[in-house]
This record gives structure tokens, sequence and C-alpha cells, in this order.
């Protein structure tokens, strides 16, 4: 019986009914939209203009001509020799150019659509994490970014490795967020496309997505260590399906591997493009104090981001990112380990900082561009990083100072960026001063109280501020007021640099990097010419001399680039120049291509020339396969002598240019010339309609007493009666 003095047993309250996600603000969509259309218009305005780089131009037309060199990103349709880096870009461009035609619309739009899907993803997965104020302010902050609008008009395979390391990052920090399988293997997949687009480079963000799931994810330990074994078995089959196959091609059916040591895929992976990047030498130059980057970027160091030649072309938001990130850390306090905000500043985070001090430290090759690979990360922090510091900012008194901080010193640095830049829209400066000034005067005014209107004023003219030096570089590129260096080594803004490194340009001893990565000659190198601007390029069949390209915008071409118009004859891309007299398309000699052309006699490639640079703009002008016999920098032993005799003797190769100072180690270069002079017939330029002019290297050469006399063009005809 119930005791008359007991409690009535209380009713079990209801769950809790959870509070609705908050709806998708109106303005959200649009805002996002805008930006796209802002990013299209900066990577898209004047295009044809604009001078791609002549090296990946040429091998993509050559892949449009033959799918195995589409497949093995050839720089000739005949395969001699490939690039020095792996073909996926080229592939999606030469995809591209199938099916739409040849020219630099049909090469430039996947690339641009991967840039604008770049910020798409990054706004998404910021989104989820943050909010759509902070997916808004990242996709600003990416799409502003100066090095970014340079290189996204460029057919370099930069804007295509940042597409897939971003989709990598969004797609591993929704494995973290959900506990599925599929969008980790996603993450790897990414990453391994990225490793086939630039090889050891497309892996620098992952250690910070492996770090973020092995910490964050709620799955037990057994699950993650499978799912994370299913991840590397992805990640190493879509990194190393395309060296394993080009192994499985015997050497003498396969082009030499760019870039390598011993025309081996392997080698390029571990040697040029994986530690020499990071120490210098396989290709790559080397040495601290000035030495490091290979003379492009500045010295080796921890400040190199910040130096005159890549401040103003990545920096401007580094410091406010920094902030940011240690802010938000710091701020998440004693989150649960699977709190997302975290594992998010965790992973963005990581991004940056493993960027930053990669491309801080390397000793070899650095070029400016490069450091695209740096913007998403410090967009993700200013976005979601920026956003917690200003709700500390409105909620606690003991933050109230980090956010004004944060944003003094992003307006002190962009002061500093524009001052380096004299007599550059030298009212912007004292303009950002201004508006930043009043903008930290309304935060602190209006941080309390129902003023919320007149605090987001102030909010977005912080906003407006901190991305108008970084839009006023952005907009010189399509604008023709900034930028230069054509689609060799594209940088935005004025020029604020001095040497190789900085726009603009200059003298340089051994230079860093040419088209498709690797080490060239600068002015005054061997060889005792000078590239593109005047004088013998590398070892081109010269005419009446090089003429030189200029962009449009005026800014002189760095020595070793191929710069200049934007489409040949046909709408054949261009970005050539400074290649024999003429004025041919891709920069080449008319004049030479019409007589190369007229007594090839059925041969497989029309020439036979010392570097890479010479034979792509010959590709281009005269859309026929031709040898580069020591790739770009000089360094690669593709052409040896019983190779140019086996050719010779098949009828495939007639035409040799030999000189100007471009040619491979261990004597290899010599045997050859020496043996072309000693059985070639010496063909003047006089005979193909050029001044006749001094062979460059004819000092000190060994021109022998065969049938050949010394050939002021340095060109001879070869043929198979020669090979004996």
């Amino acid at each position: 019986m119930r005791s008359a003095t007991a409690p009535p047993q209380a009713a079990p309250e209801p769950p809790p009914v959870p509070s609705p996600a908050p709806g998708t603000p109106r303005w959200s969509s649009p805002a996002l939209l805008a930006i796209l259309a802002l990013a299209a218009v900066l990577y898209s305005w004047n295009l044809s203009g604009a001078g791609l780089n002549s090296f990946y131009s040429a091998a993509v037309l050559s892949g449009t001509e033959s799918w195995k060199a589409w497949f093995f990103g050839s720089l000739d349709a005949g395969n001699f020799l490939t690039v020095d880096k792996p073909p996926f870009a080229l592939m999606v461009m030469g995809l591209s150019c199938r099916l739409l035609g040849y020219g630099t619309w049909q090469m430039m739009l996947p690339l641009i659509a991967a840039a604008l899907a770049t910020i798409w993803i990054l706004h998404s997965s910021v989104k989820r994490v943050w909010g759509h104020g902070a997916a808004t302010v990242a996709a600003l902050v990416l799409a502003l970014t100066p090095i970014t609008v340079a290189i996204n008009r460029d057919n370099n395979p930069d804007t295509l490795l940042v597409f897939l390391m971003v989709g990598g990052a969004a797609l591993g920090l929704r494995a973290v967020r959900d506990g599925r399988l599929l969008p980790l293997l996603g993450s790897a997949v990414c990453f391994g496309l990225a490793f086939n687009t630039k090889m050891l480079q497309g892996y620098i963000a992952l250690p910070a997505v492996f770090v973020v799931y092995v910490y964050a994810t709620n799955l037990g330990w057994a699950k993650r260590i499978r799912n994370l074994a299913l991840a590397a078995v992805a990640l190493v089959v879509s990194s190393f399906w395309w060296a394993a196959a080009v192994s499985l091609v015997p050497a003498s059916e396969r082009p030499y591997i760019g870039g390598s040591t011993d025309g081996t895929a392997w080698d390029l992976i571990t040697g040029y493009n994986g530690l020499g990047r990071i120490f210098g030498g396989d290709g790559n130059m080397g040495g601290g104090g000035g030495g490091g980057g290979g003379g492009f970027s500045g010295a080796a160091g921890i400040g190199r981001m910040f130096n005159d030649v890549l401040g103003g072309q990545i920096s401007w938001l580094l410091p406010f990112a920094g902030i940011a990130l240690v802010g938000g850390l710091v701020l998440c306090g004693r989150s649960p380990r699977t709190d997302l905000t975290r594992a998010a500043l965790v992973l963005w985070g990581g991004w940056t900082v493993l960027h930053y001090l990669t491309f801080s430290m390397a000793e070899g090759t650095m070029h400016p561009y490069y450091t695209t690979a740096l913007a998403p990360g410090i967009a993700a922090l200013c976005g979601g990083g920026g956003v917690m510091l200003l709700r500390a900012f409105r909620a606690d008194r003991r933050w109230v100072w980090v956010l004004p901080l944060a944003l003094g010193v992003t307006g002190i640095w962009a002061i500093v960026l524009l001052r380096r830049a004299s007599g550059w829209n030298s009212w912007l400066w004292p303009t950002i001063a201004v508006v930043m000034a009043l903008a930290i005067a309304g935060l602190l005014v209006f941080r309390s109280g129902r003023r919320r209107r007149l605090l987001a004023v102030s909010v977005a003219a912080a906003v407006v501020a901190g991305a108008a030096g970084p839009a006023a570089y952005a907009w010189s590129v399509p604008s023709g007021s900034g930028g230069g260096m054509g689609g060799t080594n594209p940088t935005a803004g004025p020029s604020t640099g001095g040497g190789m490194g900085g726009p603009g340009g200059g003298d340089g001893g051994p230079g860093g990097e040419a088209p498709g990565g690797q080490s060239q000659e600068g002015r005054g190198g061997p060889g005792g010419g000078t590239f593109p601007g005047g004088g013998n390029n590398g070892g081109a069949p010269s005419g009446a001399g090089d003429t030189a390209g200029t962009p449009p915008n005026g800014t002189p071409p760095q020595d070793g680039a191929t710069t200049g118009g934007g489409a040949g004859p046909g709408g054949q891309p261009g970005g050539a120049g400074g290649f024999g007299g003429g004025g041919g398309a891709g920069g080449a000699s008319t004049e030479l291509v019409a007589y190369l052309k007229k007594h090839q006699d059925g041969a497989k490639w029309l020439l036979a020339v010392s570097s890479s640079q010479s034979a792509a703009q010959l590709i281009l002008g005269s859309g026929e396969p031709v040898i580069s016999m020591w790739g770009w920098s000089g360094s690669d032993n593709a052409m040896t002598l019983a190779r140019l005799k086996e050719l010779v003797k098949k009828g495939e190769l007639h035409y040799v240019q030999v000189g100007g100072g471009m040619g491979g180690g261990s004597g290899t270069s010599s045997e050859v010339t020496r043996w072309v002079r000693e059985h070639g017939t010496a063909v003047e330029a006089s005979e193909y309609g050029a001044p006749s002019t001094s062979d460059s290297s004819s000092g000190g050469s060994d021109s022998g007493s065969g049938s050949g006399a010394e050939s002021a063009s340095g060109l001879y005809r070869l043929d198979p009666s020669d090979v004996t």
C-alpha cells in the first residue's frame, strides 16, 4: 500500500527539442556568386593578350597530335623528351584542346574552371564549420590573392595542383566530421592526383590531414587504422600509377623523362622534383645567402615570405592569419577531442605552416608563383579565425584587444608593402590607413549596446581596408598596369624586388628555373649570349637575332623567359618571343621554319636543338616535332652520339642546330657537337633568307675538318650517308 507521506512520482521530462539550424542568409548565395564572377573576370580578362608558358603550350599541342605524347607528357609529338613534370595537368589541357580545338581559351578553360571550383570548395568547407560570414571572407581572400590571380591566368600546373589539394583537405575534414570512409578515400585520391600534377609539392599539406583525422575523428582505433590503411592504398595507387606505367615501357620505346638523370620517372620523383627542391642540386639551384631559390624568390630563410620579392604576392594577410590561428586555438580551450572547430583550425593552420616553412627554407628552385599554395590556408584562417576573434571581441573583455591588434598589424603591413612600390597608386596606402583606423575605432566604440548595424559597418570597413592592397595588386594583372615575367614566372603588382626573383628581373649569373622547372643560365652565363631580349637564346637557331617579346603591360621579359603575344596564327597560344628573327608563331623565324619544312624530306623531326625553350618555340611556330637534345637547363642526357647516329641513319632527323652554350654534362654535348660539325653540311643563315650572324659558341669549339664547314647560324644538315 502506498504511503500517504510518499511524494508523488514526477513525470519524466521530455527530451530537449533541438533548435532549428539557422537558415542560409539571403545575402550569402549572391555574395558567393559575386565573388566567383569577380574571380572569373580576374582570371580571364584579356587572356588572349597574356603570354602563356610556351614550354607547356608546346607539350599540350604535341599531346593533341599524339596520344603517346599526351600520356607521357612529351614536349614533342615525336616523343623524344618529356617535360620535367608529371603529365596530369597537360592531360587535362590536352583533352580540352582535342575536344574544342587548340588555342589559348581552349587550353585555359579547364584551369579557370578549376580555379573557380577551388573557391567554391573552400567556401563550402569553411561554411560548415564557421558559418556563412566566415566562408564569404575566405572566398574573397582566396579570389584576390595577387599571386593566385597571376598564376590562374597561366598554363603552369599550379592552378590544378591547388584545386586538388583543397579538394583533398576539404574531403579529409568531412571524413573527420562524418566518420565515413568514402570522403577519406576521395581525399587520398585527390592528393595522389596532386602528386601526378607536381610530385612532392602535392604532399605538403598531407600531414595536416593525417594528424587531424587520427586525433579528431570519433571512430574507434580499430576503424581508424582500417580506414587509414585503405586510404594509404588509394594514395599509393593514385600517386604512382603513371610512374609505374612508364617504368613498364622499355626505355627504347618511351621518351626520355625530362629533368631526370637517367631517363626514369623514379629518378625525377626522388631527385629533381623531390629532395632537390628542398636542399638544392639535382638540377635545382642551391646554396643559401642569396643563392637559395635560384635567385627568383630571395634568400632562403624564415622571413622569405615577407621580402621584397614575395611580400606583395602572398603576405598581405599572413600576420592576421597567424594571430587568428593562435587566438582560435586558445578559444577552443578544453573542447572535446572531436571538436570540429579545432579540427578545422589545425587542418588549415597546419596547411599554412607546412607550406610556409617549406617555401621559406627551400634551398632549391623557388618561384614566386609556388606560393599560391599558401593562399587557401591563409584564406580559411582569415575567415574562420577572424569570426572567432570577432565573437570573442564582443563577448569577453579579456579579448577586446586581440581583434583590433590583428587589424592594426594588417593595416600597417599593407602600408609597408605599398610604400615599397614607390610611385605606384600612391594614394592607396593613405586611404587604407584612414579606413582601417576608422574601422578599428568603430569596433571599439560600437562593441557593446544595440548599435549592431554600426558595428557591422565597422567590420565591413576593416575587411575592405584589409583587401584593398591585394585587390589592387590582383587587378594589375588583367588590366596591364602591373605584373610581369609573362608565362614563365608570372607575378602581380608593380616591380618591388631586385635580381632574377623580383618583378622586372635583372642581370644574373646562374639562374633559377625557367619554364617547366629546371635551372637555367642567366644573362652572361655559359655561351656568352643572352636570352630573350637580345642575343642568342640558349642555342636557338639564330637568324636575324632574337626578338624580345614584351608583355602587354610593358614589363621587360625576364632572362630566359618566353613571353609575348598570347596567340599565334591559327589561334595557337603564343608566349614566345626571343627566338630567331622574323617573328613567326611562337617567336620562331618564319624563314627558318619554311626552309626546314621544305627540306624535311620525310624526317620525323623537323630539327634538333640544344634546349627545350628553343624546341618549344619551334614546335609552336611550325606545328612539327622538334627535338630538345638536353632539356631545359641543358643537364638532361637525352641525346647521345649513338642515339643521334641512329636517328640520322634511319632518316628520322636531318637538321641539327648546335651552339648557344647549352648542353649535357660529362662531355656529351661536346661529343655530339664535334661530330655534327665534322660530318654535317653547314647551312648559312642566308640560305633561308636571314642575315648571317656569328655562331655564339664557335670560339673554342672543335670544328673539325670533315665535310661540314663552320656554320655561322649553327645549323647543319645530316644524311644517312654521313653516318659511318
